[in-house]
């Protein structure tokens, strides 16, 4: 490699940067070129240090520990400075470096650095200086990563944003900048990152992409840069830049720092894409030009409903995959006799088809209340900016946003007619989430009841079996659980503390803004995305596993007490009554007394006791005169 790409890439590094010509010229006469295989160590944990490296081409893996799963801490590239630590006297590594790909790296003897200690002792204190800011950013990082506060490092290398509060260091690769990077800052609240809610981040992109389309339809934003951000958030639309939204999803300041964490992306993005550095804001700027004609306070809960479209969508499929399991379950049971209970007492037969049945009904109403909610979630208030009053956006914009939004989402989107009002209203979030508690419940209830049905299996009702998914005790062999129903019981009661979150921070606004709002989002997207996760659990890892105990459930009704209530038009209340007293007292069948008392013939009792005149309505004959009084 010429001295003279040498010389380029290290005027490029951090380390290098404030060397004149002649120091970088007299450092890449001591640089030696080094390459790795896939899988080579660069340098083990533990091992002493012998050179400062700085890397060309290449992916270049660090992890932490000794052993055959060391964690690995993260994965750097073309202009990654390693072995810095040399500098400053340290005589070992503290991770492991191994080549994930080809590798071709500058390398910086520690007889190198020595020389340059000796010869040039003017040199060597600026590299030493540099390295100590270096290193003293990493260990801000590092401990930001261990808070989980802070995306791992890459390169090393930072760039320099401003503010209104001031300067910041920000990683050099990352597309987010300052105003995510404070946020992430002041909210390590959840550990959870907006980007685990991807359709909130797709919602995003499309706002973004759709507002950017409205200002250069009105002539409001050059077109090449409108361009430019236009690619930026369908790129993001499309989920390639996930990792950098990176800010809490439960934050102050109403969602804002959610909308700049947007605005940040894409305008670094957009910058790439015109060919400029990341942080040049002179070009393209996260306020002046991403967020044109906006404000959070109409960008979040736009982005927010059109996210919960999506995700309603995916509930409802997996909802309807529910609904169906137990559908073809019912049609599986239509013919298995069992007894019905109210109270947890004996009380008519029944059908465990009909039992089954009632689940997938009950999904099915579930399935329209969700629709009609859904219904209600079309309503945006893109145009309002601040407050609803449109201030600094165009008299155009607001139709024209939402027409592009319509196109991109597929929703069929409308602007509030009152945008004021429509600001600081967040009753669809407590429809919605209503509804939600509504599917929860039920949900529960059914699976209270298939715990029920299965329990045992010997010393309890055991009229089904529930498929065995794992082993159910560390001390109990051969026992087998209702994991399934337990953990869709333990999601319903989320989704009702949920329930209860979204209504407390829905009455906790004021005046003009509910800012409260990212907790109405992660709430809304916990629930919907658990229930989705339930319901598609239940159904493959339960529903469809079911079997019945036909024989049991037969005994049951034959030796049931209930069996007596069909026998009232027939035999009249009072001989029902006493067959059922007696059938109590001796154990006896209602079967056997009620042939021992010549009530019935055994042809009657039998015609009588068939499932499908006891499971559904049909015609009774008088009951014979007397009746009412025997016994």
């Amino acid at each position: 490699m010429p001295n003279t790409s040498i010389e380029t890439m290290l005027h490029h590094t951090k380390l290098f940067q404030k060397l004149d010509a002649e120091a970088l010229a007299y450092i890449a006469g001591l640089i030696r070129v080094v390459e790795y295989r896939p899988g080579q160590y660069l340098f083990h944990e533990r091992a002493a240090r012998e050179s400062v490296l700085l890397i060309e081409q290449g992916s270049v893996v660090i992890t932490h520990g000794i052993g055959q799963q060391p964690a690995e801490l993260a994965t750097v590239g073309p202009g990654a400075m390693l072995g810095e630590r040399l500098l400053l006297g340290s005589p070992t590594h503290v991770a492991s470096a191994r080549a994930r790909t080809p590798v071709r790296a500058l390398s910086l003897t520690k007889d190198a650095v020595e020389r340059i200690r000796t010869e040039r002792p003017e040199i060597y204190h600026q590299l030493v200086l540099v390295a100590s800011e270096t290193l003293a950013e990493r260990l801000e990082y590092s401990a930001g990563q261990i808070a989980g506060t802070r995306a791992p490092l890459a390169t090393g290398r930072f760039r320099l944003e401003r503010d209104s509060l001031g300067k910041r260091a920000i990683p050099e690769e990352v597309y987010y900048g300052i105003q995510t990077q404070r946020a992430v800052e002041n909210f390590p609240i959840s550990g959870t990152p907006i980007s685990a809610y991807p359709f909130l981040i797709v919602a995003l992109g499309c706002v973004k992409k759709a507002a950017a389309l409205a200002n250069r339809e009105l002539g409001l934003l050059d077109p090449t840069i409108a361009d430019a951000i236009i690619q930026a958030a369908e790129e993001v639309r499309q989920g390639r830049w996930n990792d950098q939204f990176v800010v809490d999803v439960i934050q102050g300041g109403a969602g804002t720092s959610t909308n700049m964490n947007a605005n940040e992306v894409i305008a670094n993005r957009a910058l790439e894409i015109l060919g400029h550095e990341r942080g040049d804001y002179s070009v393209v700027h996260p306020l002046n030009h991403v967020n044109l004609s906006q404000s959070t306070n109409d960008v979040y809960p736009t982005a927010l409903k059109i996210a919960l479209h999506f995700a309603i969508d995916e509930l409802l499929e997996a909802m309807q995959e529910l609904r169906d399991s137990f559908a073809a379950k019912a049609e599986e049971f239509r013919d298995v006799i069992k007894m019905g209970r109210t109270q947890l007492q004996d009380a008519v037969p029944m059908t465990l088809g009909q039992e089954f049945s009632t689940y997938a009904v009950m999904l099915d109403e579930d399935m329209a209340r969700l629709r009609e909610a859904a219904q209600l979630v079309i309503e945006i208030n893109m145009g309002a900016t601040a407050i609803g009053t449109g201030l600094n956006a165009h008299p155009d914009y607001a139709p024209a946003v939402c027409r592009h939004l319509r196109e991109i989402t597929g929703i069929d989107l409308v602007t509030a007619p009152n945008l004021i009002e429509a600001t600081q209203d967040t009753g669809v979030f407590v429809q919605l989430s209503g509804v939600l508690k509504r599917i929860a419940v039920k949900l529960s209830k059914s699976a209270n009841d298939l715990r029920l049905l299965s329990s045992g299996p010997r010393a309890g009702l055991g009229e089904i079996n529930l498929p065995a998914v794992q082993p159910g005790s560390s001390i109990m062999p051969g026992k087998v659980n209702p994991v399934i129903p337990e953990v869709v019981n333990q999601v319903a009661f989320e989704v009702m503390g949920n329930d209860v979150t979204v209504t407390l921070a829905a009455q906790a606004g004021q005046l003009q803004l509910n800012v409260m709002e990212p907790i109405i989002a992660y709430a809304l997207f916990n629930s919907l995305t658990h229930l989705r996760n339930a319901c598609h659990t239940y159904a493959t890892r339960c529903v469809n596993g079911i079997t019945a105990n036909r024989e049991h459930l037969r005994r049951m009704v034959e030796n049931s007490i209930g069996i007596v209530t069909a026998l009232n038009p027939y035999i009249g209340y009072d001989n029902a009554a006493s067959i059922a007293k007696e059938a109590l007292a001796t154990g006896r069948g209602v079967y056997e007394l009620v042939l021992e008392r010549g009530l019935l013939s055994k042809e009657e009792l039998d015609d009588i006791l068939r499932p499908e005149r006891m499971t559904q309505p049909h015609w009774l004959p008088p009951v014979p005169p007397g009746t009412g009084d025997e016994g």
